[in-house]
């Protein structure tokens, strides 16, 4: 039975775009979660003191949610 040797280099620059793209992604899913924060710090700033506390949360609680 024969064997073959399967593995070879990757091509050059192939490391390199892989970096560049992970790079991008990080940056975009870290931009959105930056995003999602705000939104949702201004969603609860927005509400009353009363509508707050329905929910067991107090005006120093926002950020920390946000985080």
């Amino acid at each position: 039975m024969a064997a073959f040797e399967t593995t070879r280099p990757a091509p050059f620059g192939a490391i390199s775009i892989f970096r560049l793209v992970t790079f991008v992604g990080d940056t975009f899913a870290t931009v959105a979660e930056w995003n999602d924060a705000r939104v949702t710090r201004n969603a609860l700033g927005k509400l009353s003191d009363r509508e707050l506390d329905d929910i067991g949360l107090c005006r120093g609680d926002i950020e920390m949610i946000g985080r």
